[in-house]
């Protein structure tokens, strides 16, 4: 009766760390949520001053998914002053804004194989780079040597204005074609398209 209360118990951790895909069992200290990993329980993540969210789309061969912090603007100049020209940014608030594909893909030009990866951005007035790193479950600050060891490409995007400003930050996955997709970053008067696609 033991031996099989401990096979089941073992199965059940075995499909519990299978459903989220790319990514490692989860820590003492850390929780996942539809996917997405934070660090900490339930309750300090819900207690954070910015929110946390997630887009997904269902592209052929699999359900790409975003997560991230959404900061506020409130009243607040961001692109440029709180978030500086030429200087690293997480693109989102708390834990590094995390992205996975199920397929072989391109994100902003660089060619990933299946699983998570974390997203940061270097902003300019009218382009950013877009950095790609393997490392997914990190906090997104600082975005030192130790981080940019992991990078693994990066790509740029043209920023476009906005005419009504963005409070909170958003992201957005939306569709091009069967195979391809835009991750779509609002904030204040500024968007940027990255491009994901299959390959």
């Amino acid at each position: 009766m033991i031996a099989h209360f401990d096979r089941r118990h073992f199965a059940a951790m075995l499909l519990a760390t299978l459903l989220l895909p790319g990514s490692a069992p989860i820590a003492r200290g850390q929780t996942a949520s539809g996917g997405c990993w934070f660090r900490g329980n339930t309750s300090e993540v819900a207690g954070r001053a910015s929110k946390h969210d997630s887009s997904s789309l269902a592209l052929e061969g699999g359900t790409i998914q975003v997560c991230y912090g959404r900061p506020q603007r409130r009243g607040r100049t961001i692109m440029g002053q709180l978030v500086p020209n030429g200087v690293p940014w997480r693109m989102g608030a708390d834990e590094a804004t995390a992205i996975h594909v199920p397929f072989p893909a391109r994100i902003a030009g660089v060619n990933v194989a299946p699983g998570w990866y974390s997203l940061y951005a270097i902003p300019e007035a009218k382009q950013w780079r877009i950095v790609v790193n393997g490392d997914a479950q990190r906090w997104g600050v600082p975005i030192n040597d130790t981080v940019r060891t992991k990078d693994l490409g990066s790509g740029v995007v043209l920023t476009e204005h906005l005419d009504a400003p963005v409070e909170a930050l958003t992201i957005t996955l939306r569709p091009k074609s069967s195979s391809a997709a835009t991750m779509d970053v609002e904030w204040e008067n500024t968007r940027v398209r990255i491009p994901v696609e299959r390959r």
